[in-house]
Order: C-alpha cells, then sequence, then structure tokens
C-alpha cells in the first residue's frame, strides 16, 4: 500500500537496526509514551531488533488506560440513568470500573452507544431533544480537538440536553511527573507524534534541558520508530539532551494553530488524576466556565466514594514503566481481555493487550 509499505521496509529495518548496534556502547533505556507506538514495537518485534543494552519501556501513553477509576465509577451511574443516552469511544466499553463496566451496563438496559466522533452525540442530542445525550470525552491533546468542536456546536444550536463528561490529559506534565519520581530509569522519550502534530513541540526543549534527557517526537510505523530509537542513542552516547522530531512528514515545532485555538477556547487547564501516576497539577482540560452548563458533573452530580484499584492488578506499575505486562502474576490467567483486572489489558492501546496479544507464552492448556 502507497505511504505504508515503504514505513515497513525490511532492509531498511536490519539497516537502522545495524547502526543503532554500531553505535550502542553501554546501557540506555528509553520509554515511547504513546500506546500506538507500543503495538507497534511489540507487534513488528522492534525491541527484538535492538541490542541488548537498549532497553525500551512502555509509559503511560493509553489514553484509556489512564483514566482514573473514579472517572470510570462516574460515568457508570450517569448511563444507568434512563433519561441518559450516554455515548463514547469503543474502547471505554469494557474498561473495569470499581463495580463493573459500561457493556455490562448496556446490558442491564442503559442506552450506552459507540460513536466514532463526539459530534455524533451532538447529532444524537438533536434527534432526542426529550432525552440527557452525554459524551463521554477521553484522550490527549490528539482528541480535544473534535471535543471542543461539538461543545461549540451544542451551544451553537442551544442543545441543554447535552452535555460533556470530561476526562483529557495532557503529555508533557505526565513526562515531567515521571521524570521527578525517584524511580525513574528514563534516559530518553520517544513522543507521540499525533499529540505533537496538535500541539508541536514548543514544550519539550525545557523538560529536556531540566532532565537532560533527549526527546524524539516519532511516528508509528517500523521504520519511524527504529529512526527514532537511533536518534535517542545518538543524542545518548553523545550526551546531548534536545528535541529531535523524526516524524516531520507530519509534525511541525508550531503544531496544529487552529486546533489549539479550539483547545483553549472551550477547556481550561485543571489538575488530573492519572491512573498509576495520582493526581498531576495541571494536566488535564476541564471545560471552561463558558461552558459550564455542557458539564455532565455538574448537571448530573459526581459521586465522591473512593475507589480503590484491585490488589492483584499491576497497571500503575506497568502505566509508570517500572514493570512490563509479563512481569504480572495474573497476566493471561486471572487476568485477560475477556475478563480484564484493569484498563491496560482491554484497551486497544493498552501495553498489556498488545503483549498478550502479540508476545503471549504459549501453553499446553490453550493448544496456542
Amino acid at each position: 500500500m502507497k505511504f505504508l509499505d515503504e514505513y515497513r521496509d525490511a532492509a531498511l529495518a536490519q539497516k537502522f537496526a545495524r547502526e543503532i548496534r554500531r553505535l550502542t556502547t553501554r546501557p540506555w533505556t528509553i520509554m515511547e509514551v504513546c500506546g500506538g507506538q507500543t503495538h507497534a514495537i511489540v507487534k513488528f518485534g522492534i525491541d527484538e531488533l535492538l541490542p541488548g543494552q537498549i532497553t525500551l519501556i512502555h509509559g503511560p501513553g493509553c489514553p484509556v488506560c489512564v483514566t482514573p477509576l473514579e472517572i470510570i465509577d462516574a460515568a457508570l451511574e450517569i448511563a444507568a440513568r434512563p433519561e441518559v443516552i450516554f455515548t463514547s469511544f469503543g474502547d471505554m466499553l469494557r474498561v473495569p470500573g470499581s463495580t463493573t463496566d459500561l457493556l455490562s451496563v448496556r446490558a442491564a438496559g442503559g442506552d450506552v452507544r459507540v460513536v466514532y466522533s463526539p459530534l455524533d452525540a451532538v447529532k444524537l442530542a438533536r434527534q432526542h431533544p426529550t432525552r440527557e445525550v452525554v459524551f463521554f470525552g477521553v484522550g490527549f491533546e490528539t482528541t480535544a480537538p473534535a471535543t471542543a468542536l461539538a461543545v461549540l456546536q451544542a451551544a451553537r444550536q442551544q442543545l441543554n440536553n447535552f452535555s460533556m463528561l470530561v476526562s483529557h490529559v495532557l503529555v508533557p506534565p505526565a513526562i515531567e511527573a515521571l521524570m521527578s519520581a525517584p524511580e525513574c530509569r528514563v534516559q530518553a522519550f520517544l513522543a507521540a507524534g499525533h499529540v505533537c502534530a496538535v500541539m508541536g513541540y514548543e514544550e519539550y526543549p525545557p523538560l529536556a534541558a531540566k532532565y537532560h534527557v533527549p526527546m524524539v517526537v516519532t511516528g508509528f510505523e517500523p521504520l519511524d520508530l527504529l529512526q527514532g530509537i537511533l536518534m535517542a542513542v545518538r543524542q545518548l552516547e553523545s550526551g546531548r539532551a534536545e528535541v529531535e522530531n523524526q516524524y516531520a512528514r507530519s509534525v511541525r515545532r508550531a503544531g496544529n494553530v487552529p486546533a489549539q485555538a479550539l483547545i483553549r477556547q472551550v477547556f481550561r487547564i485543571v489538575p488530573r488524576k492519572w491512573r498509576g501516576l495520582g493526581e498531576i497539577p495541571r494536566s488535564g482540560l476541564g471545560l471552561a466556565e463558558a461552558y459550564a452548563a455542557f458539564d455532565a458533573e455538574q448537571k448530573f452530580g459526581r459521586s465522591t466514594r473512593p475507589a480503590q484499584e484491585p490488589a492483584e492488578c499491576l497497571a500503575g506499575l506497568v502505566l509508570q514503566g517500572l514493570k512490563k505486562p509479563g512481569e504480572c502474576p495474573a497476566f493471561g490467567s486471572r487476568c485477560t481481555p475477556e475478563h480484564p483486572l484493569g484498563a491496560t489489558m482491554v484497551s486497544s492501546e493498552g501495553a498489556c493487550a498488545a503483549y498478550y496479544r502479540y508476545r503471549r507464552p504459549s501453553t499446553p492448556e490453550s493448544g496456542l
């Protein structure tokens, strides 16, 4: 396929891998901050092409996975209300809350619908004026412009029956939280190309300088990833800590300025709790005061009951890059995509889901 096959060229991949091996003289630990990159690394065996000194670890790059239990529980309460049509992207339906998930709420009679865009939810609100339509707005900066546009359209159409449960999060504060942690072992980052396509990467040079850590904006195909790793290794071996852009075909330093303007118009920056990382200051987006009427938490109220992660689930440590999925005793046995203990096993961008699909060990019982 044109514009895809050329980024999966095996000969070029081996060439990048040989150059990485030639340059590497000592151990280095590199984190990718994107669930799509994690899946590509595991699917295509990118890590297996690298020298043993290079360790790739997976960060909090799955927005579904970092959504805290408290927000999931709020979604479950709202979705169970008889007057509500609750809409969400498909990934969220199987994410476990404290007691159940959205798919089970739907099975019990709740009107829970999968949409492909928040604008679909606006259309539903227009079509069902006697129902309350709620959209679950989850994601990094990548999806925030579409959420903002939906709010603007609802405001222009005076759709008083439309609201948002917002759980958007911002990547740079999470990187800073990771680097500030005493147990952090990250020496370089592969920054998420799709986030930078929207926001640019002007926020990254101060972080690279403060923590003396190279950051390479990287795409999602095998050659993107291998070139991004090569660029990171070159910096590490030469003692540099700069921001470089491997994904130049899609990312500009300033990003998508009109999309950023939409985000600034509709949202304000708020503290946000992340699953596995705790509350991070200025790491989330909440609706601005001018659009508070579309805030589902204000419209329906929100339970303040504390939520506790399952004790045997190591998703929090996986999201911090401190554990890999296979190190969890429950992985592939008590925790599977059909019966997940945590979001990292059920999301299409979750690290545990990637390892289950592509790296699950064969067992006599399974016949695999």
